[in-house]
Parts: C-alpha cells; structure tokens; sequence
C-alpha cells in the first residue's frame, strides 16, 4: 500500500466538484462504500482490481438504472489510470453519478477514494466514465459543466479507432519495426487461455452476465499473461477502454484469452478478449480491453522488463498497435498535465494527438464558462469586463449581446482571417491546415506595445462546436500549438495562448449573447494589462467594433466556414 495519502480536503476530482454555497446534488449519485477484507485481496494483500471494478461497475450501473428507470447494461468503461493500492482494513468509497444522456445511452462519471479508517485520512485512487445503454430516456437535471464534457469524451471514444489506423498507416517508421533481440521472450510462452461457466451468481438483475465480473475475469487472466513474462508478480497501473460488444447469459461458457503485446522497459501491455458460446454455437465476441502492467522488486521500484518476441503476422501488428496506444497515452498525458504556470505551454501538435488536443480545448473553454465566481471590473457601452484570479492566474472574459442570429456570428467569429476587421490586435492571420471542418490551424501576428518593440505571434489550434442542443452554446475554442514548419523567428516574439475562446448562445432567434474568455499567459498580460487596471477602455473599443462588424455583415453568405472558402 502506497504510504502517503492525502488530506480529505484534495480528494475532489474536477468533474465531481460543486460550489461551497451550491446546494443542488445531483439526483442520480449513488455511493457505495466497502471494508476490504482478506478475501478481497491478492498475494500482496492489496485489493484485487478485479473486485474493485466489480464494485464500480456495480455502482455505476445502480446510478443509470436511477436515471433510466429502467434496466441498463454496460456498454464501454473508458481508460482507468490506478493512482494508488488499496490494502486490507481500508475503506473504499466509491461516487457514481450520470454526467449526460444521450438517444439511446449515457455516461456515468465514477470516482474511487480510499480512506483509513485510524487516521481519517482520505485519497483518490482512480477515476472513470463508463457508458451504459438503456431504453431510451429523457436527459434530467444534472450538472451542466459534466453535461457539455460528456459530449467531448464520446467524440473522443468514437474516434479512438480511427486514429489508430491512421498512426499505424501513416506512422509506421516512427513507430517503430518488430526487432529481434537476443533475449527476447517469445510472446507465445505469455499467451493464456481460461473457460469460465456463468452461473446464477455471476449473473445480475436481469439475468445476463455482471459487466463487472467480465471485468474481473479479464483482469485475472491478464494479470497470469503479464506475471509469465518474467516469472514474477505483476501489478496493473491503467486499463484502456472495455468495450461491450454483446451480453452473455447464465449457461455462456465464456473464453477468455490473454497475451502480452509489447514490452516498454519498465511497463507492458496486455491485450485481453472475452468470446462466449453454449452448446455448439459459433464463438461471440464479448469483450476487448488493453493493460498496462508493471513488476516492482523487493525495494518497491519498477524492474527493467525483457524484450518481446511477437508471432508472425497477427503478432507483429498487435506489436505495433501497442506502441501506437503507448504513444497516443503519452500524447494524451502530456496535453492533459501541462500546467498553467509553466513555459512553454504549446504542445506538440501532429495528427495522431489531434483528437486529444481538439477535445482538451474545448474542454477547458467549457470548463472555464461554468466558472460563477467572476468579478465585474468595468462596464462601457454595454460591453462587460470581468475578472477572476484563483491560484495566481488570472482570468479574463468580456460579456455583450448582440442582434444576429446565433449561427450567422458562429460563423463570421469561426474564420480568425475575418477577426482583423475588428480587433487590433490582429495584424496578421493566416490558415496553416485545414484539418478538418472543426479544426482549424492559424498563424497569428500582433503588433508590439512598445514603441521599436517585436510584435508576437502565435500558432493557435481554433477548435469549432455547434451546440448538441438547446442548452448548449457554440463554441470556439484557441489554444497555442507548436509546429515544426513554423518555429520562432527573429522577427517576432513568440507568444502563447493557453485558453481562450468564444461562447455564443442564442437567447432568441435575433438575440445572441457572446461571452470572450482568455486565460492570461505572459505573451497575453501585456494587450489586455491597462485594460485590467482600469486604465483603459481599449477592449470596450475593440468588442464594440465586435458588434459592428457582425451586425454589418449578419445577412452576408460570405459567413461560412473556413473550410468552404
């Protein structure tokens, strides 16, 4: 059991936070909490993960049938990262609540913590969404901020595959050849293969195979492939998508196969499939999922693990697909933990990790727009600033309405080549990529604000999104990538955007109201500094011109997207 834990007080995930005067909760949150008990555990008298996902599965699904009101089942369980063990005589806690539905399913937001019950101390041991399909249902009250979210997270799952083909296709030298090294473990000797009987036990309330027991049996048999590779104990540190393809019934012999993919120096992958028959019936997929497993010595470090010998053909693309998922996970990671505070704060745009960065954009534009703490700093012509300082960052957005319908501004804010014709400070604004009707990739240039000053530029991934209904507003989300075609230069300073991004939400089919926000970053302060001070009233100049410029052109048939100029 990891020795430190932490204070109850930093256990909140993101997504399960609420305002200290909030006092809404969310219908559909269930909790469950567990002692866990010698028959819990594994040979390290640690919870099993089995049992744990057994236990969040469980609680998951109590949640989408209290939501449905009617029976759900597990479609997909998303990545799972384990941030810490759990070991015998501890307390789980587990939260499970509906984020969003949508025709036919919904998605159920999970968090893990652990507490010692001696110390009454709590930690965060994991969290994850899981998709659970049902009858179709009607979307209630919940969140708005988990609400919005939940789109990205979908588009980003729907897609997962397809940026997996394209890495390999298109990446296949990067990625890297099926090399033979003279101590390789042939992936063969890894390969383990188990038949499990469902019986009534196994089976849930409507008499169909418990999700989380699949799950459990997938670990098991997991954990046997990862611990042959070097004759020893192996312990599971993040799981990618479980992905339901078809139920199975009490009377299913389920067939459950394991086999390590690749090895990583110090994790490996395991690539597990469950396939279920009864009597002489062809084989049904039921199930595919993908672990990472490490193997700690005796001082609690990670062992440097032998190379992998993979089989001909099937081998060798799963040797590969394992390094395209490494990469992707990497990629993903990266995007998700560069902070705020630190320089630089681009990250490495290409077309494997342009799905995460797409939905990270837009997420953080989301996120920052159910923020309720802002102040009110000044207020001409009926153009709003506020700010909002938190952990020494300080955040800005400009309120206005205007009188253009919601999708025509959509439009003429979309293309950043048009934003010239207002805003001053963009001298220049070309298209680098086009990538797809979405995602649009701009090179920025902006005046000094010194006198014999460079001016800064940007590279800035414009992130576009048509509301998924009537409660959502469109979006366009900016955020600073970096390129290798276009690398700082001489003649400018090269700036950085962190967030930043317009929300424009119909309030009547003449009425729009856009709210501007921008995430201060230092190649930012110095436009927007006298402004914030109350020194200047350049932004109520610069959005005015805003208003001008979308009323001027609400009934042009020029507004269209970039990429049908």
């Amino acid at each position: 059991m990891t020795s430190k834990g932490r204070d109850a007080g930093d256990t909140q995930d993101p997504l399960f936070c609420q305002e200290a005067e909030e006092v809404y909760r969310n219908p559909t949150e269930l909790k469950m909490s567990q002692i866990v008990l010698p028959c819990h555990a594994n040979h390290c008298g640690e919870l099993s993960v089995g049992q744990l996902l057994k236990w969040m599965d469980s609680t998951a699904c109590l949640s989408a049938e209290r939501h449905a009101g009617c029976s759900c089942i597990t479609a997909s369980v998303d990545d799972i990262h384990f941030e810490h063990t759990i070991g015998v005589g501890k307390v789980v806690n587990i939260i499970a609540k509906v984020n969003r539905a949508f025709t036919s399913s919904m998605e159920v937001g999970i968090l893990v913590n652990c507490e010692d019950l001696y110390t009454d101390r709590q930690w965060k041991v994991c969290h994850a969404f899981a998709t659970f399909v049902a009858r179709r249902t009607e979307a209630g009250k919940m969140e708005q901020m988990e609400y919005s979210l939940a789109a990205e997270r979908r588009r980003m799952r729907l897609i997962h595959a397809e940026t997996i083909t394209d890495l390999l296709s298109s990446s296949t030298a990067q990625l890297g050849e099926c090399q033979e090294y003279q101590d390789a473990v042939p992936a063969e000797r890894t390969r383990v293969e188990s038949v499990e009987l469902v019986l009534p036990p196994h089976a849930n309330h409507q008499v169909s195979t418990f999700g989380g027991q699949i799950m459990a049996w997938m670990e098991n048999v997991a954990t046997i492939a990862a611990s042959r590779l070097c004759n020893a104990h192996s312990t599971l540190r993040s799981i990618d998508m479980f992905h339901f393809r078809g139920p199975s019934h009490i009377g299913d012999r389920l067939v459950l196969k394991a086999i390590v993919n690749n090895t990583f120096k110090h994790s490996m992958e395991v690539g597990v499939c469950v396939e279920a028959y009864q009597g002489g019936e062809p084989l049904r997929h039921i199930n595919s999922a993908f672990m990472t497993f490490e193997v700690l010595g005796g001082d609690g470090k990670q062992c440097t693990l032998p190379r992998i010998r993979p089989e001909p053909v099937d081998g060798k693309r799963r040797y590969l697909e394992a390094v395209a998922r490494k990469k992707i996970r990497l990629d993903r990671k990266y995007i998700i933990s560069c902070h705020h505070t630190e320089v630089p704060v681009s990250v490495p745009w290409d077309p494997s990790n342009q799905i995460y960065l797409s939905c990270n954009n837009v997420s953080a534009l989301k996120l920052m727009d159910t923020r309720n703490n802002w102040v009110l700093t000044f207020e001409k012509n009926k153009v709003r600033l506020y700010t909002l300082e938190e952990n020494h960052v300080l955040c800005f957005k400009v309120e206005m309405h205007v009188s253009v319908p919601a999708e025509q501004t959509f439009h003429l804010l979309s293309d950043l080549r048009r934003r010239k014709e207002w805003d001053r400070h963009y001298e220049e604004c070309e298209v680098i990529t086009q990538v797809d009707e979405e995602d649009t990739l701009y090179r920025v240039a902006a005046p000094s604000v010194s006198k014999g000053g460079k001016g800064q530029d940007f590279i800035l991934l414009a992130s576009r999104r048509k509301p998924c209904d009537a409660r959502d507003p469109y979006l366009i989300a900016l955020r600073s990538v970096t390129l290798p075609t276009h690398l700082p230069t001489e003649d400018y300073t090269r700036g950085e955007v962190l967030c930043a991004g317009f929300t424009i939400l119909e309030e009547s089919s003449t009425v729009t109201k856009i709210t501007y926000y921008n995430q201060a970053t230092p190649g930012v302060l110095p436009y927007i500094s006298t402004d914030i001070a109350g020194l200047s009233s350049s932004f109520s100049s610069t959005f005015s011109a805003c208003s001008l410029f979308l009323e001027g052109n609400k009934d042009s048939l020029a507004a269209l997207p970039p990429s049908a100029l």
